[in-house]
């Protein structure tokens, strides 16, 4: 019976942690950084770069085929070397995707840059409204900040003033209550039913048992 108020428990906590693994932009299409290259064209100059979770994220959102956009993926490109490990790239093509474009907007609206063109950049709540060789330095500084003392992530930011401006109301902690219920719901009966074939099995050998000692 423990076992079964175990399996119970961890059933109930499965939603938890599927939604709370779930990233406010994941129903927008975006790209990481290798895909990034390959859609613009460009071939990667460091060849061990991988992405992890501890990375300091730069936001980007771009243009297919922008001038300026282009300008700055060579450039991370081109420090990917030395500062890969300490990156990972979200990339939203804002240009023939209507969805992207309106998260930009949304995203404008709580960093109070506003988003006049592409590539609107983000690294923790800093912005870059565009690219241009002077912002190098800077760039690769906000990194290594991010990466040592990383800000609130910006969507983050976001996800919390739409709550606010709903009035608290919190759809994740709605559909984690519905998902817990249903999960119980169908953990019970695994257990019920399990439990009753348990009983079935017990009573059959008791009959026999007293079957066999009547003969």
């Amino acid at each position: 019976m423990k076992k079964k108020l175990i399996l119970l428990f961890l059933m109930a906590l499965l939603p938890l942690s599927v939604f709370a693994k779930k990233n406010y932009y994941d129903d927008y299409t975006h790209l990481n950084f290798n895909e990034v290259l390959a859609a613009e064209g460009f071939e990667a100059e460091y060849k061990d770069y991988s992405e992890n979770d501890k990375q300091a994220v730069i936001y980007l959102f771009r243009g297919q085929g922008c001038t300026y956009c282009r300008k700055f993926i060579e450039f991370l490109n081109s420090i990917a070397k030395d500062y890969g490990k300490y990156f990972r790239v979200v990339s939203f093509e804002v240009w023939n995707d209507q969805k992207n474009s309106a998260l930009m907007s949304k995203v404008a609206g709580v960093t109070g840059v506003e988003a006049g063109g592409v590539p609107y950049i983000i690294i923790g709540q800093k912005v870059f409204g565009g690219f241009a060789d002077s912002y190098a330095e800077d760039i690769k500084a906000k990194i290594m900040n991010q990466y040592d003392n990383p800000e609130e992530d910006i969507f983050v930011t976001l996800e919390k003033s739409e709550k606010k401006a709903n009035g608290g109301n919190d759809e994740f902690s709605f559909a984690t209550v519905f998902w817990n219920f249903v999960f119980i719901a169908i953990g019970t009966i695994v257990v019920v039913v399990v439990q009753n074939k348990n009983t079935e099995k017990i009573m059959t050998a008791l009959d026999e048992k007293k079957m066999g000692k009547r003969y």
